[in-house]
């Protein structure tokens, strides 16, 4: 038993060193204000959503006792059924789910991944946070050949140092990410010619693709500091064809005035998962989300930020069960992809509600 604890002592300690050593870099970088002064969002040293989002105290204080006592089933009871790598597309325009955020939209021919987290745990550390509730459909090296790589914002959901360290090793396409957002992937020593870092209403053109930051009402931070850098949503456009991307956000009126801006979409990914009562206007109901799909006319529903990992209380099949009823209700167009699945945006197939066995 000595002899064993002698030759396991310094490998626990390697892997504690390791643990304590990963968490300050995955906080990322610390953006500069005197470059953050240029957006009209920023004031008084932070970012600010058009209107105070509301924060609900009392509801909050319930959060204790429903994570302990609430009755919802919070994971599936069987495995997610995943789907395998397709050949990559050349025309027309498809949108591939990889679960939670991540996705991928081919325009023609174009390939544009949005938010790619590959993690087990969406945490600073690989040892503690919420983890992956199925595994990644398809691996980083299975990936086509990228023309884009955003970023919504810096929250670890959808920020991955280790996948974004990876694709930066193994892909040759920029990234592009809100104001801010460039100090963390330059921590990592992504290569700054590779960033690109946008004000909302901004566009930039890359490989034929023009990428668009609008707005969002969110909130940001990796480490003990709020609002330091910038959340967007996003507009990807190409030869006459566009996709909307809620990133997080609560409802707000800035989903019309993208629309009128910006739509009709031929397609939108919207978040209609991690919604709470105490935080109305971070995350999207299920229900609003189809009303912000409709505001942008958004063309085909593809929903989002659900299934993948825990991040509040409600059950992990109700985004689903509730965003498909919302959608009916409304008669809006609205696929909902197993992880992995590429959806044919003309051509989509009827919702198929795979989810409810083991929901």
């Amino acid at each position: 038993m000595a002899k064993t604890l002698r030759w396991a002592l310094p490998a626990l300690l390697g892997t504690a060193v390791a643990a304590l050593w990963e968490i300050p870099v995955a906080f990322g970088g610390r953006p500069d204000p005197e470059r953050m002064r240029r957006s009209p969002q920023f004031h008084d040293g932070r970012f600010r959503n058009l209107a105070p989002p509301l924060v609900q105290p009392a509801r909050a204080r319930d959060l204790v006792g429903e994570m302990v006592f609430g009755k919802q089933q919070r994971k599936p009871t069987g495995p997610v059924p995943l789907v395998p790598p397709a050949a990559p597309a050349d025309e027309g325009l498809h949108i591939t789910w990889y679960g939670h955020a991540s996705s991928l939209i081919e325009i023609d021919g174009r390939k544009v991944l949005v938010d790619p987290v590959w993690g087990e745990r969406v945490s600073p550390s690989r040892f503690v946070g919420p983890k992956r509730m199925h595994r990644p459909p398809h691996q980083l090296s299975e990936l086509p050949e990228l023309d884009v790589i955003i970023v919504s914002h810096d929250h670890y959901d959808h920020l991955d140092r280790p996948t974004v360290v990876r694709l930066a090793k193994t892909q040759s396409a920029p990234f592009v990410v809100p104001l801010g957002v460039g100090a963390h992937l330059r921590r990592w020593r992504i290569p700054a010619e590779r960033i690109i870092e946008l004000d909302w209403d901004e566009t930039v053109s890359v490989g034929g693709v023009e990428v668009t930051a609008a707005a969002a009402q969110h909130f940001s931070g990796r480490a003990f500091t709020r609002n330091n850098t910038l959340w967007a949503s996003w507009i990807v456009a190409r030869s006459g064809r566009k996709v909307f991307y809620t990133a997080d956000s609560g409802y707000f009126d800035g989903y019309r005035t993208i629309g009128e801006k910006y739509g009709p979409f031929d397609a939108a990914i919207v978040q209609i998962g991690a919604y709470h009562p105490a935080w109305p206007d971070i995350h999207m109901t299920p229900e609003e989300g189809v009303a912000a799909h409709l505001d942008v006319r958004g063309g085909l529903l593809i929903p989002v930020h659900w299934g993948t990992f825990r991040l509040a209380m409600h059950g992990w099949a109700e985004p689903a069960e509730r965003v498909w009823r919302e959608a009916k209700a409304h008669e809006v167009a609205l696929a909902v992809p197993r992880p992995g699945e590429r959806i044919d945006v003309d051509a989509p197939k009827p919702v198929d509600p795979w989810w409810q066995p083991i929901g």
